[in-house]
Parts: C-alpha cells; structure tokens; sequence
C-alpha cells in the first residue's frame, strides 16, 4: 500500500473515529438508533450552510440545459451509486430525455450492484469515461467524493476541464485549499463530523449527497417550467399510478372533476401541461402548445396572459 494514500486519508473527517462511538459494540439497538438519529439531524443545517455553492451549482447547469447540453454525475462506489439514482429520477419527474441528466460511476454498471473498490484508483479512467460520453464544453460535470480525494472523480474533473465543461466538486470534507480551486469552478463541501462508523460514508455523508443532488436537479427543472403550483407537470404516465397522479394534478390545477379530467387529458395527448392550459384559458390542444412554447415551457406564464 502507498504511504501517501495512508497519508491523505489520515486527517480526513469521513476517516476519522466519532468520540462517542467508543462503546458502540456494547450498545443496545435501541442505544445504537438514537445515537444514528442524533448523528443524522445534522445534516439538514450543514447542507444549508452551503446553499450558496449549491446555487451557484445550479447556475451553471441550468447554462448546460440552456445550450443543449447536459448534466453528468461521476463518482465512485456509493457517490456514483447516488449520482446514478438522482440521474435515473429525472425523466419519471420531470420528463426530461434519459441522456439529459446522466450518472456514471468507476468500474461501470456492475459496481452499481456490487462494489469494486479498486476501480476508484484509475485516475485516467475518470477522463476515458467522460470522453466516451462526447463530453462537450457545453455540459457540465459534478464529482462526487466523499474523501475529496478519489482519484477516478479527480482525474475526471481534470478531463472535464480540459474541454472546457463547467465542473462542480461535492465533497463531505473540508476542501484542500490547495487544491480545491484547481480541481473545480465550483466546490461544495458540507461539514458532517465524523460517521458513527469510521469511514462509512454511506451513512451522513451519503445523505448529505442525496439531499444536494436533489436540490441540484429540482431547482434545475423547477426553472425548466416542470412544476406548476408545486405539482409536477412534465411527468410520465407510465404506470397506473403516474397516470393517476396526472388526472390528481389536472383536477387540482383546473377544478375539473375526474371525467373531465380524463377527457381533456386524452384530447390533449396525454400532456398534463398542455391539458392544464386548455382548460383554464379555454382553448384546444394545438394553441395551447403554441402558448406554452411562447411561454418557454412555462405553464404560469401561458396561463397568466
């Protein structure tokens, strides 16, 4: 083993051993479960301390989205397992294309399922990757590394940058300072203390991954015209639920009762946002196309003229 990984990990927090958990093999479930929930109610102030970073995250992809391009997750183990999960929600959420917000993870789509750690140590194999994808100077790149210090989300980053990709850097210790401004425009780096597990980052950090990741998208595709009023507008009915969900949402939208809910949705294709124009500016499926597209997608701003 290289004593300079024993060395970069040394004085990480992920790595370093909880001051309370000391007796936590002598500790009944019950004991164990409210230490962990404990552990876990800090998570929510330490993503919100770096809701800044977040926004200016956000920014960057909604000029990707703007230009056609797209949003690629990266990350090793269970950073690339969330990427890989927030990326794979969009399209049933927002009814965005699959390729628009993607995950890859080191090791490729078996390590989704069992890991292999080793993979995370071919720094050059972050950038093949992403070349791969045809990364473009108009998509924009997040790592996710617990550690900071992966060198398969470092090497990716690198290549990203080399192409002119905006870079973002999600990492659940503090940053390098000598290192952070190089490997990212921007870099978001909650304070979570150390696991109750040593290590584990699965545990708070994995967490905090998740609720950054959803902020990340959501804001995204809220400034996309995907919501209306709270609700989703953009979704896809493919299951008996989600078409459920759709005549919920028209019916809650309009004032409509169910019937007229399932009608006007079949007039207009299957649309949500479209039916919900038709219905509260009194008007058929092809204007209300031509009034959302004026809109920008925008179903408040097609309904408010």
């Amino acid at each position: 083993m290289s004593r300079q990984v024993f060395e970069e990990i040394k004085d990480l927090t992920t790595e370093a051993i909880h001051p309370r958990a000391g007796e936590l093999d002598r500790m009944t479930v019950g004991e164990i479960l409210q230490f962990m929930a404990e552990e876990d109610a800090k998570v929510a102030p330490a993503v919100r301390a770096v809701l800044p970073q977040v926004e200016q995250a956000v920014d960057r992809v909604l000029r990707s989205f703007a230009a056609g391009g797209r949003l690629i997750y990266i990350g090793a183990g269970t950073s690339g397992r969330l990427g890989i999960l927030d990326a794979a929600e969009c399209p049933p959420t927002f009814g965005s294309p699959p390729e628009q917000v993607t995950g890859v993870i080191a090791g490729g789509r078996e390590s989704v399922f069992r890991a292999q750690e080793g993979a995370e140590d071919r720094q050059e194999q972050g950038g093949r990757d992403l070349e791969a994808l045809g990364l473009a100077d108009r998509d924009t790149v997040v790592g996710i590394t617990a550690s900071r210090r992966t060198p398969y989300v470092l090497g990716a980053l690198e290549y990203a940058r080399s192409v002119g990709a905006a870079t973002v850097l999600l990492i659940c210790n503090l940053p390098d300072p000598a290192a952070a401004g190089q490997a990212a425009d921007v870099v978001i780096a909650p304070v979570l203390g150390p696991e109750v597990v040593m290590g584990s980052t699965r545990l708070k950090a994995g967490t905090a991954t998740k609720i950054i990741l959803n902020l990340i998208t959501t804001a995204a595709f809220v400034r996309q015209g995907k919501v209306y009023r709270g609700m989703m507008v953009d979704l896809r009915a493919g299951s008996q639920k989600l078409q459920a969900r759709s005549r919920r949402v028209l019916m809650l939208a309009t004032g409509l009762d169910f019937d007229q809910a399932d009608e006007l949705l079949a007039r207009a294709g299957g649309q949500l946002k479209t039916a919900i124009v038709m219905a509260l500016c009194g008007v058929e499926a092809d204007p209300a196309r031509e009034m959302l597209e004026r809109a920008g997608g925008f179903v408040r701003g097609a309904v408010g003229k």
